[in-house]
């Protein structure tokens, strides 16, 4: 008898909601419990869609206590789902960490297709996207000017994920290690309605974001070394 499925993970819209699949819709619809990043965030998404299974908060905060109880609660029957805010879980998100603990435990897992905001990016930067390096958010201090060396002598297309209210010191942080002229691509609020894709120098997106204030969330495309 096959096993049956006990933890399905959900990837969610980035932020057109109508961006979520069929069948995300119906599993949703069929598990015991939702288990999500913030439960305020998904309770707009689970309106929209009238789902009305049972939520509990999941996050970076409460992951490592909450782990062991669930995957002993999926081993005695129930099936669940793990959805973050936006995007595909365990990327830049709460996931990993339950995963690995599912496999460990033998629950079975399936990971539904959908919505993952640096793919996008990268086809719209019109950068090479038959190898890239996908790197998410760079240390904040310790380790960042460590890394950037070591991403300067990459020969892929880089992506990265930053923050609106540190955009324009990291462009300059990736002109003083990659050079100015390095061709880049930002994209950010994808999918909503001032969605935006800026293409060219890293100095002159640079001068485009330094104009005023930047909002919303930021993928960072980068040509890797010729």
């Amino acid at each position: 008898m096959e096993q049956a499925t006990q933890l399905y993970l959900v990837p969610t819209p980035i932020g057109n909601l109508e961006d979520i699949t069929i069948r995300a819709i119906n599993v949703l619809k069929s598990v015991d419990v939702i288990l999500a990043e913030d439960t305020r965030t998904s309770g707009k998404l689970l309106k929209r869609y009238e789902i009305s299974r049972p939520l509990q908060s999941y996050h970076i905060f409460n992951e490592h206590k909450a782990v062991t109880q669930l995957v002993e609660r999926m081993k005695a029957g129930e099936t669940m789902a793990l959805i973050s805010d936006a995007g595909t879980p365990s990327i830049s998100d709460p996931g990993f960490l339950l995963v690995r603990e599912c496999l460990k435990a033998d629950v079975k897992m399936e990971c539904l297709p959908g919505a993952t905001a640096f793919v996008p990016a990268l086809v719209k930067s019109g950068l090479p996207s038959d190898k890239f390096v996908f790197e998410g958010f760079l240390p904040h201090k310790k380790g960042r000017k460590t890394r950037l060396e070591f991403l300067a002598q990459e020969e892929r297309t880089i992506i990265l994920y930053e923050s609106p209210h540190r955009l324009v010191k990291a462009l300059d942080q990736f002109i003083e290690h990659f050079g100015e002229d390095r061709q880049a691509s930002v994209s950010r609020e994808l999918t909503k309605l001032h969605e935006e894709t800026v293409n060219g120098s890293l100095k002159d997106i640079k001068t485009y974001f330094e104009k005023g204030q930047v909002k919303g969330e930021i993928v960072v495309v980068i040509d890797g070394k010729k």
